[in-house]
């Protein structure tokens, strides 16, 4: 961690000194604010979570009900959120606490005895070392809990306004606050009031049956699979021996059961196949009762037996696939022609089963994407443009998740017999992990993220993907590190430089590129850093030598990677690195010995890759992108 630089820290470091709204910010919800968040949800709490980061900014987060979430119904956690969460600091407590998921186990009819299941392969999770996080099974409100605690500890001192309904709202010509908001207050000494605030910008995170969503004339768009889940998460005696194993359950005549450990060590989930819904059937199948679907359950895994003795909750759906036209309040025909005012995310804007795990997953980069665009824009780093990308980005994201879930829902509803190939539910999960794990989203060149002109400088590190980590080591401690678990989500810009071969205090490509960085007039570090901030205040800048960290000199090193920091003007010396003596990073991830730049964007995705001669090509970039600032 950083810390120490404004004086000695004798508390824990992890607590933000207050600062900008954080100071003197109003305990009940005021009549102005720069962001309303609506709903807090995943979507919404990460959105808060990353403004929090952004004193400057005035946020706010409601919700209807009184208080947290206690039960969740999402619990799948993909790498890439385990990765996201190391950028927001509690990937490692989050783990210690969730279930990991290691291997999947696959059960069929038993050809001897169709009647009969029996394990049939036992895959690895992650065979292919897609990723150094894990998947996780943990509770959604556990999620949001470490997102509320993360928020609370932050200069902002942002926390939920709960007992907050919305209703309503209007974009006006108001120049300041256009969003004007009405809201009813449901608990507290205001309850059963109704009133108006107005805000500059608001993003409806309130699920599948938003009314912000509404209010913006969006509609979910799709189709139903026409096919119903009983869903249940359930303390239980039972002689099944894979209870601890996510698992596919396939019986001959019974349907399908996709089982889910929970954390604790006892709690199971259950997804348990209930049929082809009728025609006609109005709804009528969501009133199937529990005991329904624990027999349903329990014929499903004949031989085995299934005695529940708690349930902590369930439910009945449909599989439905639908996601918005777009993700913002712009019309289509005016897009880039008007400021979107209004955002929507999460199930507000796309809605598909849960047998996929990425309902929480998928909104929570919702939220990622949005949020440092809102902080860039607010304290006017960036222009309003910017904000067009959100819609632009995320509304493929969510469609490319349908068109994977519709594919693995109809694999889980098949029936043994109707399979070409026995084997299709395993190929499936093992050929498509990357997508499930989150690593499949590659966004396309626009203002925040460049082309591929110079993609060979580093083809581990794809244009428009996220950046993916490898180990090198810290060269003023000799220190061996993941070089992306460095990236925190404090809005700023990662600009990785890998230096061509000679050392540190050589001849270089890469002395002359930090020389042109720290100095000249066109640098984005001289036209877009405030006067009075850190010089890493919005780009932090790291360079990777090729050498042995023991044959670095660190005074050798260009200050261009050691920056003056605090009130002191302290030298921050982690951001310098060499090889790691097992793993060289150039190699690991295709890095031209030439050197390269890879700039990445604040959500930890690659916007740009350029060598490192191209200056002028990293100024015109970032000038797209920044305002000046003063």
């Amino acid at each position: 961690m950083h810390f120490h630089h404004h004086g000695y820290v004798t508390g824990n470091p992890r607590i933000q000194a207050p600062a900008g709204i954080g100071t003197e910010r109003p305990e009940e919800l005021p009549d102005e604010m720069d962001v309303l968040i609506v709903g807090t949800g995943p979507a919404g709490m990460i959105t808060a979570a990353q403004l929090s980061q952004y004193p400057q900014v005035h946020t706010r987060i409601i919700e209807r009900r009184p208080g947290r979430l206690e039960v969740g119904q999402a619990d799948g956690i993909q790498a890439r959120s385990v990765e996201t969460f190391q950028a927001f600091g509690f990937a490692d407590e989050i783990t210690n606490e969730a279930y990991r998921i290691t291997e999947m186990a696959f059960w069929k009819p038993d050809p001897e005895n169709p009647d009969h299941i029996v394990r049939t392969s036992r895959p690895l999770d992650d065979e292919h070392g897609i990723s150094e996080f894990p998947h996780l099974i943990v509770n959604q409100a556990r999620v949001l809990d470490y997102f509320a605690e993360y928020m609370a500890r932050s200069a902002s001192r942002i926390t939920p306004d709960y007992g907050v309904e919305f209703l309503d709202l209007k974009v006006t010509e108001d120049t300041d606050y256009p969003v004007h908001v009405t809201v009813r207050h449901l608990t507290g000494k205001h309850e059963g009031a109704e009133r108006t605030v107005r805000a500059k910008y608001v993003l409806g995170a309130d699920g599948a049956r938003s009314q912000v969503r509404r209010s913006i004339g969006r509609k979910l768009e799709g189709d139903s699979a026409k096919h119903a889940w009983g869903v249940m998460d359930t303390l239980a005696v039972t002689d099944f021996p894979d209870i601890r194993l996510k698992c596919a359950i396939q019986s001959r005549s019974g349907g399908n059961i996709l089982l889910i450990p929970r954390e604790g060590g006892h709690l199971f989930r259950l997804y348990v196949d209930l049929g082809e819904v009728a025609d006609g059937d109005a709804g009528k199948v969501r009133n199937t009762s529990l005991e329904e679907i624990t027999a349903k359950a329990n014929a499903i895994l004949h031989p085995y037996t299934l005695d529940v003795k708690h349930v902590a909750w369930h439910s009945v759906y449909e599989v439905g696939h639908r996601v918005t036209d777009k993700f913002d309040d712009v019309p289509e025909e005016l897009t880039g022609e008007r400021t979107p005012r209004v955002f929507i995310a999460g199930d507000a804007c796309h809605t598909h089963s849960a047998k996929a795990g990425q309902g929480m997953n998928v909104s929570m980069q919702d939220g990622f994407n949005l949020a440092w665009k809102l902080g860039q824009v607010v304290t006017g780093r960036s222009p309003e443009s910017l904000l067009a990308t959100y819609s632009q980005e995320r509304q493929v994201v969510a469609q490319n998740l349908i068109d994977f879930d519709k594919e693995w829902s109809a694999l889980m509803a098949k029936k043994p017999e109707e399979m070409e190939d026995p084997s299709v539910l395993e190929d499936f999960y093992v050929k498509t992990f990357e997508f499930p794990a989150g690593f499949m989203t590659e966004y396309e060149p626009s203002m925040i993220t460049g082309t591929k002109e110079h993609q060979q400088l580093a083809e581990g590190y794809t244009v428009g993907k996220r950046f993916k980590s490898a180990e090198v080591f810290r060269v003023c401690d000799g220190n061996p590190v993941h070089l992306g678990h460095l990236a925190t989500a404090d809005g700023r810009w990662r600009i990785y430089v890998f230096a061509d071969a000679p050392a540190a205090g050589e001849t270089s490509q890469v002395a002359r590129w930090a020389d042109w960085f720290k100095n000249a007039p066109d640098s984005p570090l001289q036209r877009f850093t405030p006067s009075e901030g850190d010089e890493d205040a919005v780009f932090d800048t790291k360079v990777i030598y090729q050498q042995r960290h023991s044959e670095v000199d660190i005074n050798a090193v260009p200050d261009a990677f050691k920056p003056k920091v605090g009130p002191f003007r302290l030298t921050y010396y982690n951001s310098v690195f060499a090889l790691h003596p097992e793993t060289d990073i150039f190699a690991e991830r295709s890095i031209s010995r030439e050197g390269a730049v890879v700039v990445v964007r604040p959500d930890q995705y690659v916007a740009q890759v350029l060598p490192l001669q191209a200056t002028a090509e990293l100024a015109e970039f970032f000038a797209g992108i920044f305002t000046d600032q003063v």
